[in-house]
């Protein structure tokens, strides 16, 4: 990597563009602030090229420890900005909105107005270029996305690093029998753990067990993200429901998380929200649930709950409530 003293306002500013534009602020959801791009320019000025490949390595750790935290990225971004490497700072500024997108804090047209942003400045040449690459990938288009990445992330790249898992998406998404891009996509799952788009394209790209497991730590990412509706209805299709139903499925996380905050304020009434869950023919999460409720009976306030639902449901529904209330 060539250092390069020089700093691009594009890259920073396609965040500040995207992050503060319509009040789904991510520096208000708790990230990182942009301004860490002239901090991070002054620490290369310091540190060296040594320097700088010593911090990406240790943050790239941190996400491969499962230890990503809003900002982290943006981060990444203003030292690579600051290094020259205008490339893998769209690309983790990108990563940083994505991440962003996925958890539901900001919009999809947020993402491609940003870039567009970028683009009307036309500045250096690997920033334009970089993020017209990127806005394929945004768009989804997937051969051309394909071959631009391609000329910024290669085989030289971390096997595991943002370009490459870019590249990877866009071979799966091509050809989901791809064995070697998948291979090379499960192998890298480590440092995506915390990324809602990595296993919602994963559940898309394969099959049977594998996609129902990537599905439901899509979900138990971003249970209210844009990517959970896509991957309850992988759920159902594995489980044999129809489509429909799958809308109305709650992962084991869910439905834990649901009967502990139950627990936790002593509501019962809070135990709604799995209803269209247990009016589901029999599946998996259903009969999980089923499990889990009927062990609650042993309190008066759940068993007068049950008992009430009971009184006034019908059909499944009814018989699931007696079911749950039986000693």
């Amino acid at each position: 990597m060539k250092i390069k003293l020089k700093t691009s306002a594009a890259i920073m500013l396609m965040v500040i563009l995207c992050a503060c534009g319509k009040g789904n602020s991510i520096s208000q959801a708790g990230g990182a602030r942009p301004a860490a791009a002239p901090v991070a320019a002054a620490l290369t000025a310091s540190v060296g090229t040594d320097g700088i490949y010593r911090s990406l390595d240790e943050l790239a750790e941190l996400e491969r420890s499962g230890a990503w935290v809003q900002g982290m990225a943006l981060a990444e971004s203003g030292i690579r900005e600051a290094a020259g490497d205008f490339a893998g700072a769209v690309a983790a500024a990108y990563k940083e909105l994505a991440w962003a997108y996925g958890r539901g804090l900001i919009q999809k047209e947020d993402l491609e107005q940003g870039l567009l942003n970028v683009l009307a400045l036309k500045d250096e040449y690997d920033v334009t270029a970089a993020t017209e690459a990127v806005l394929a990938f945004v768009r989804e288009q997937w051969a051309e996305a394909s071959t631009s990445l391609g000329l910024f992330f290669d085989e030289q790249e971390e096997p595991d690093g943002f370009g490459r898992w870019m590249l990877l998406v866009c071979a799966l998404e091509k050809n989901r029998q791809d064995r070697q891009a998948g291979a090379a996509y499960k192998a890298i799952r480590a440092r995506y753990v915390n990324f809602p788009e990595y296993w919602y394209r994963g559940a898309r790209a394969f099959s049977g067990a594998v996609a129902a497991e990537y599905a439901e730590r899509c979900i138990n990412s971003a249970p209210q993200g844009p990517f959970a509706d896509e991957c309850r209805i992988e759920l159902a299709d594995y489980t044999g429901l129809k489509s429909e139903e799958g809308l109305s499925l709650k992962t084991k996380t869910e439905i834990e998380t649901i009967i502990s905050q139950s627990l936790n304020t002593g509501n019962p009434q809070l135990l709604d929200s799995l209803i269209p869950l247990i009016s589901l023919p029999d599946n998996p999460y259903t009969v999980y649930a089923v499990g889990a409720l009927r062990s609650l009976t042993s309190v008066p306030k759940y068993r007068d709950y049950f008992n009430g639902q009971a009184a006034v449901s019908k059909g499944r529904l009814a018989e699931r409530f007696s079911y749950i209330c039986r000693s």
